[in-house]
């Protein structure tokens, strides 16, 4: 099954994930969330991170389905960050480390509001 979720996975999406597992994080690679399939999703942090491509922003049709995807991602209580393929080729490392500091701040919210 991984190997074929694997498949449909563009290159940044397999580098982005590769790259958050050696941070020690809890990466899921084509995580199906009920709706859609999800390019690399932190459950525990309640993130999901979509990498487009130019069509993502240059079609109407695609940018509405994309914010249709957001939504109900977020209705399930999920953050939705997209993140242009052009950042992970060129900068993979400096953009590990700000999600870093979001996937490290929204785990740290999501507990204080458990311990309330």
């Amino acid at each position: 099954m991984f190997l074929k979720q694997k498949s449909r996975s563009t290159p940044e999406a397999i580098k982005l994930y590769t790259i958050l597992i050696k941070m020690g994080f809890n990466a899921k690679l084509e995580q199906w969330d009920g709706f859609k399939h999800i390019d690399v999703a932190i459950p525990e942090a309640k993130i999901n991170f979509e990498i487009d491509g130019m069509q993502h922003s240059y079609n109407e049709e695609q940018a509405l389905a994309d914010l249709k995807r957001t939504y109900y991602s977020f209705k399930k209580g999920y953050v939705t960050l997209h993140l242009p393929n052009k950042l992970i080729q060129e900068k993979p490392f400096e953009t590990a480390k700000y999600l870093k500091d979001v996937i490290e701040t929204s785990n740290q919210q999501i507990e204080d509001l458990n311990n309330k």
